[in-house]
């Protein structure tokens, strides 16, 4: 198994969404992720809540990490080939100056129900990626999720949908380089009807899925009706 993958858990390999809601509709992106064909694990990441509600499930939200205080650093990253993967290295920016956005990375992990625990809902300006799976510019499927808004403002991804095939953007990683990546296309998919294998397969390629909340907000379901996700190859 690659470097950085998970292995598949004794459980079940197909978790059901057990996302509880929130303190606003900040936490509602669902996410499944396959690792080869040999097992597939359904892993959940929940980026949209309640409006003001009390969580059905009485549980607070599981907080990823704190980004290290290296994750804030604007040093000019060394270049790289045209195409080349690149080692493993943990994320430490995201930049994509079409809509704005400059922004540290934090981790996210598998909690304990399977689910992949969401970025902190309070920072408006700060992304995870899924720090068992493949760094952003080594081989494999790299997982990037953020929040649409938050109770008082719109959020770091909140104008993702402004992307179009052919932009781009960068990640800085930890090694001092720049992983640059291409937009394939960016695409709306309803919950009920995510496509799973196409978004989270794993490939030998380098590959980068930015992932946010889309769709109508249901008040009753305290979730938004969609995912935004954008499709990107290293360049």
């Amino acid at each position: 198994m690659a470097v950085g993958r998970p292995s598949p858990p004794d459980a079940d390999p197909a978790l059901p969404d057990t996302c509880s809601a929130t303190s606003r509709r900040t936490r509602c992106t669902a996410v499944t992720m396959f690792w080869g064909a040999v097992a597939a694990v359904v892993l959940v990441v929940t980026l949209s809540g309640g409006d003001g509600e009390t969580p059905e499930s009485g549980r607070a939200p599981h907080a990823a990490p704190a980004v290290e205080p290296s994750a804030t650093s604007t040093a000019t990253p060394a270049p790289q080939s045209e195409g080349e993967h690149l080692p493993r290295a943990r994320p430490l920016r995201l930049l994509i100056p079409k809509i704005a956005v400059s922004a540290p990375f934090t981790d996210l992990a598998i909690g304990s129900t399977g689910q992949l625990e969401p970025p902190p809902a309070h920072n408006t300006n700060l992304v995870g990626w899924y720090a068992k799976g493949a760094s952003p510019g080594e081989p494999g499927t790299s997982i990037i999720a953020g929040h649409v808004d938050t109770a008082t403002s719109p959020a770091v991804f909140a104008r993702l949908s402004e992307l179009e095939r052919g932009d781009s953007f960068q990640v800085l990683r930890a090694d001092g380089r720049s992983a640059a990546f291409v937009i394939d296309s960016v695409e709306t998919f309803d919950k009920n009807t995510f496509p799973s294998r196409r978004v989270y397969g794993d490939t030998s390629r380098s590959l980068v899925r930015l992932i946010t909340c889309a769709g109508d907000y249901d008040r009753q379901a305290r979730d938004y009706t969609a995912n935004l996700v954008v499709f990107a190859h290293l360049a």
